[in-house]
């Protein structure tokens, strides 16, 4: 199965953990959304499977299997989740999306690869390792040659995280017209709210990018009940809408 995409080019990503708030929001957003659902809340293989089979059941499958908070850690977790459940979307350090690849024994699942900005335009950061990305020097990488070797993997997509919002506007734009250029999809991550939505999504569809996943974690959760709070959602998907037309 694979991802279901607004106009054929935008797909959210938000976090949910409830039943009832994830078919909610697969509703709102007419099956134009990936669920995050985090391999760190949970404390067995079995018991992540067990509770992720029921949400593909009631989403039709829009589901993303994340590490949380990118923590490289949980890599292979997320990989042999996967190869269970067979999401949607996977989230995935770098080195490691050819083991999912491999792992999960398709090639449906959209698989992203995490890469990190830089402060220099035109390279990205690809030690997100668990090792690696405690490394005492950086493994800097120009953006076309990176794309490469994720689609060499088996990878469909940069997850460019953290942004921190639009600091790095410079590094995103070139990215965008990298993976543009390359036909690859990318995945704005990190600092990513209301009010900065609208132009991280129109600097990224105005680059040419065909496919593009936004990732609204935590500016949208309701801090209280620890859900994504349904009405920014209605928020996000009008401003998907107006963008993409």
């Amino acid at each position: 199965m694979k991802i279901n995409f607004y106009k054929d080019k935008v797909c959210l990503n938000v976090l949910t953990k409830s039943l009832i708030n994830a078919k909610e929001i697969n509703e709102i957003m007419e099956g134009h959304v990936v669920l995050g659902l985090l391999t760190a809340n949970y404390n067995s293989l079995n018991e992540a499977i067990e509770d992720i089979l029921k949400y593909k059941e009631v989403t039709n499958n829009n589901i993303s299997i994340g590490l949380g908070q990118g923590n490289p850690a949980n890599w292979k977790k997320v990989a042999r989740v996967s190869k269970v459940v067979q999401p949607k979307h996977i989230n995935q350090v770098f080195f490691a999306v050819g083991y999912t690849r491999a792992c999960i024994e398709n090639d449906t699942s959209f698989i992203n690869a995490l890469v990190s900005p830089t402060g220099k335009v035109g390279y990205l950061k690809i030690n997100t390792g668990e090792l690696s990305s405690y490394s005492k020097n950086d493994a800097i990488v120009p953006v076309e040659t990176v794309i490469d070797m994720v689609k060499e993997m088996g990878g469909n997509s940069l997850k460019f995280f953290p942004m921190k919002g639009l600091s790095c506007k410079d590094e995103l734009e070139y990215v965008a017209k990298a993976c543009a250029k390359n036909d690859f999809a990318l995945e704005p991550t990190g600092g990513i709210d209301l009010n900065n939505f609208e132009e991280i999504l129109t600097i990224i569809n105005n680059a040419g990018v065909k496919k593009i996943i936004p990732h609204v974690y935590s500016s949208i959760v309701d801090k209280e009940t620890k859900l994504t709070k349904i009405e920014d959602v209605k928020k996000l998907y009008e401003m998907i809408k107006k963008v993409v037309g």
